[in-house]
């Protein structure tokens, strides 16, 4: 899945899934999340409807679009979502027929800001025909077109490569962090507190003007507890979820967990009538998180 924001904003948003994911930066303003595990491998679910209903749950509540990409031995896609918005998508079969919907590509390129001639263009040769072009071929299509946009896969990022070989290239990136792995979290998925060379180095030249600074404030020394406001090494704390920008007002909470309750009950019965668990999954943790966040405003912020 690719995000429209910073790995600092994605995470938050992740959290909530419950999933393992790898999460590392995709380009400029761009991050990427790849499951470590997921229920279509069992075969109970299809993995665009996994999918695809992580991609909506991420984005209720945060002013940045989730990209689905998915592909399974009979077809290939993806699927856009923004927010409260109706997700749009475009489907190939795996040999690389068009079986969607043209118009689609324009909602595409607009909720994107992409240009509205060169990159639709360029969209609309995907829809159609060329026997050379499987389906794999065409998700990496739209992905050229979006690297005008900012996208910057890592090396080894192939659509329709195998998921084992996507999770390897993942591990392999300096700045990859886990998501929902107790333990480690936030910590670099290839070993190491999750910072490059440059910045340890940078740690490193900063440390005695930093003991001069605590010296100077009468701050804790190095060997001391952090304050929760601090940076520790293992990097700044995590931001609170669904929060892009800085903490919420008072008034602003019990809207925004409104706001999860009633984006997760219709997921949810939707998933229920179809017997998609994936949608179940990503309805009922909206519903739970909402509930939890409305019951704890209502406990600090009692009324008068």
């Amino acid at each position: 899945m690719l995000c429209r924001a910073e790995p600092g904003s994605v995470a938050p948003a992740a959290r909530l899934l419950h999933e393992r994911m790898l999460l590392a930066r995709a380009g400029d303003g761009w991050s990427v999340l790849v499951p470590e595990g997921g229920p279509w491998r069992s075969g109970t679910d299809p993995v665009e409807r996994v999918v695809n209903g992580w991609a909506i749950a991420l984005t209720v509540g945060v002013s940045w679009p989730v990209l689905a990409l998915w592909w399974d031995g009979e077809r290939t896609g993806f699927t856009l979502a923004a927010g409260f918005r109706r997700p749009v998508g475009y489907v190939w079969l795996a040999d690389g027929t068009p079986a969607g919907m043209e118009e689609a590509l324009h909602t595409f390129a607009d909720r994107l800001g992409l240009d509205p001639v060169l990159d639709v263009q360029a969209l609309e040769g995907l829809t159609g025909p060329d026997p050379a072009a499987d389906g794999s071929a065409r998700l990496s299509g739209v992905l050229a077109v979006l690297t005008r946009a900012g996208v910057s896969l890592p090396p080894g990022f192939v659509p329709g490569d195998h998921t084992d070989r996507l999770l390897e290239a993942a591990r392999l990136q300096p700045d990859t962090h886990r998501i929902g792995v107790e333990g480690s979290e936030g910590r670099s998925a290839a070993g190491g507190d999750g910072r490059g060379p440059r910045d340890r180095g940078r740690n490193r030249e900063e440390a005695p003007r930093r003991v001069r600074e605590q010296e100077r404030r009468g701050a804790p020394e190095a060997g001391e507890p952090a304050r929760p406001e601090r940076v520790t090494g293992a990097g700044p704390a995590a931001p609170r979820p669904f929060r892009a920008g800085g903490p919420p007002s008072v008034t602003a909470a019990p809207a925004l967990a409104l706001a999860q309750m009633a984006a997760g009950l219709p997921l949810a019965v939707w998933g229920l009538r179809h017997h998609s668990g994936g949608w179940i999954v990503a309805g009922t943790l909206l519903l739970a998180h909402g509930a939890l966040a409305l019951t704890g405003h209502a406990l600090t912020h009692p009324r008068d």
